[in-house]
């Protein structure tokens, strides 16, 4: 397989500092918020921050197999982790079990001192008991062992994430915080007994709206060839018995078998849980110590996985024998991968994100509002201004079927509801709609600055979208006096290019030709807030309050007028509408003045 040296990175969180969060304390069946996560070096984990790591450590028993280990590796991989805890913003540790190779006290008695490492620096990890570390014939009531004398619930009492255990021990379960919400973890024996199974039926439903990792020894296995794994007998025990009916496991974690694998199983629900397993102890040197780095980014939706051996990483490369330049990192599909997840959906139906409240037309009407307009009512041959200027719009219908209402709107729409458009070109179609002829609006000139913002949503159904325009004003270059460019073209026009890229076309008051702004390409089928900037010299465009690049730095001032009427819904050329638009249109809102990204109709 593929290989990389990894002496140089420092990869995903590499942005700076990050800012303190909280992680959770809390009793058996409850947990309380901590101020912050911090460790004795390591630095500071922000548990507000939407990307962060998990961090997952399978099967260490050839380090500690009576006087045949070595536990070099897995102290450098605790180690790195510390190290690299606020860089990579690692919250959590978990260990799937198999830590020894014997179940002897003699040999926890060598792991021991390597697990303090992250006790030292506080950093929060798991531990559950693989069939190597206990009597495996025998379920979780098996009694008294070195393996719960070394890693029961004394250990992890210290801990401000850990939340119980069951009665005789041998599972337990952790709640961290991270990217702003509180996790679940499971840490499950090799062979949970009912009661244990009931208990983690109980802890789930003591935290209703915790997304739950399920960790345990055994649940899934692969083949080598097949990366696709599948159920074994016990691991369909524990599907029946734990994961099928609890919407709120998405994920699950196991060790034992080797090479790794995963799969996607449908729940009850409907809804995927992704079964992954992981396990390298037939690798070279035991594993040589290697982790698998759960990178979650709840802003992309997805968790990118990848798998590092610390050991190997740290040594002099010159002094690097063969056999470990290979396990530096594992790059093949199996062990580097991204898992796309909608969070937000995928955790709907036990903890969603609540709706934001309407908000009434009035209170969006600021200071300098020159047009407002709120697509969320029935269609109807009016739309209200709302700024009280008198800059009401009238529906014009092109060939074909006319807008219709919707219920669908941004998240951070001020009103609940949009306009669908079914726009289109050659010939034009939809429906579109302007301001009278004499109203206030056509005659303004925006010297001082403006703002013109929209909640868009593009239709994603294959229409062609190229030079459409969402809003124009009636009027060419030539009929406001300008000679430069195609002066044919619109005095205004905000739209879209061949690659949906936004496109903000004028001609200033101040300039004899066209000045251009343009954004990237926009994704269909995705409600966006648009937002056109003018201080009185430069225009700035934004999406979703994220200022874009190609903006002229040339100043200009203002917007060239014909004095005739703005059109929401349409663009022309030289006067003649050429196209629909196609797609929602929830709002409209036009301010004489420049705003900050914090006063948009979405902040």
């Amino acid at each position: 397989m593929d290989q990389q040296d990894g002496t140089s990175r420092r990869r995903l969180l590499q942005a700076g500092a990050l800012g303190a969060g909280a992680v959770l304390s809390g009793g058996v069946l409850d947990g309380g918020a901590a101020s912050a996560s911090t460790s004795s070096y390591g630095g500071r984990v922000d548990t507000e921050h939407p990307r962060f790591t998990l961090a997952v450590v399978p099967d260490t028993q050839y380090q500690f197999d009576q006087d045949r280990g070595d536990p070099a590796p897995l102290t450098a991989t605790f180690e790195y982790l510390v190290e690299q805890r606020a860089a990579e913003n690692v919250v959590f540790v978990a260990h799937l079990g198999d830590v020894v190779e014997n179940a002897l006290a003699s040999e926890f008695a060598q792991a021991d001192p390597v697990f303090k490492v992250l006790d030292r620096a506080r950093m929060p990890y798991s531990v559950l008991a693989g069939n190597h570390d206990i009597d495996a014939s025998k379920d979780d009531s098996r009694g008294d062992s070195p393996y719960l004398r070394t890693f029961g619930p004394q250990r992890f009492r210290r801990m401000t994430t850990y939340g119980g255990s069951t009665a005789n021990g041998y599972n337990s379960y952790h709640v961290f915080r991270a990217a702003g919400r509180q996790w679940l973890l499971l840490a499950m024996d090799w062979r949970p007994s009912d009661a244990s199974f009931a208990w983690a039926r109980a802890v789930i439903a003591a935290h209703p709206k915790l997304p739950v990792i399920l960790t345990t020894h055994e649940l899934v296995n692969a083949d080598h060839g097949n990366p696709v794994a599948y159920f074994t007998d016990h691991g369909n025990r524990v599907w029946d018995q734990l994961v099928k009916d609890n919407d709120q496991i998405f994920l699950t974690l196991n060790g034992h078998f080797w090479p790794s694998g995963r799969v996607v199983r449908q729940n009850a629900a409907g809804h995927d849980v992704h079964l992954h397993l992981t396990n390298y102890q037939d690798r070279y040197y035991g594993g040589s110590g290697m982790v698998r780095l759960y990178h979650f980014d709840l802003a992309r939706n997805t968790i990118d996985v990848e798998t590092i051996s610390p050991w190997i990483l740290g040594q002099d490369p010159a002094r690097r024998n063969e056999l470990a330049e290979g396990e530096i990192e594992l790059t093949d599909d199996i062990n580097r991968f991204s898992v796309p997840i909608d969070f937000e959906k995928r955790f709907a139906g036990f903890a969603p994100v609540a709706v934001r409240p309407a908000r009434p037309a009035k209170q969006l009407v600021i200071p300098g509002t020159a047009a407002y307009w709120r697509f969320d009512g029935p269609v109807s041959g009016q739309v209200v201004d709302h700024s009280g200027q008198g800059n009401h719009l009238t529906r014009v219908q092109l060939a074909g079927d006319a807008p219709s209402a919707s219920g669908e709107f941004h998240p951070e729409q001020p009103g609940h509801a949009s306009w669908v458009f079914p726009g289109g070109k050659n010939p034009a179609r939809g429906g579109y709609l302007k301001t009278a002829d004499d109203a206030p609006l056509n005659k303004l000139t925006f010297r001082g600055g403006y703002t013109i913002e929209a909640f868009v949503k593009l239709a994603d159904d294959g229409q062609d979208h190229s030079w459409e325009g969402l809003i124009a004003r009636l009027g060419t270059g030539r009929d406001a006096g300008k000679t430069g460019d195609d002066p044919d073209e619109p005095v205004v026009k905000l739209g879209f290019s061949g690659g949906l890229q936004v496109q903000w076309a004028v001609y200033p008051l101040d300039r004899n030709t066209t000045f251009t702004n343009w954004g990237h390409e926009q994704v269909a089928g995705q409600w966006f807030h648009l937002a056109i900037v003018n201080d009185g010299r430069h225009s700035t465009v934004y999406v979703d309050s994220s200022e874009l690049l190609r903006n002229p730095a040339t100043p200009s001032n203002g917007l060239a007028t014909a004095g005739k009427p703005w059109l929401v819904g349409a663009g022309h050329y030289a006067n003649e509408i050429d196209q629909g638009f196609a797609g929602n249109i929830g709002e409209v809102r036009i301010v004489s003045r420049a705003l900050k990204p914090s006063q948009f109709l979405n902040a």
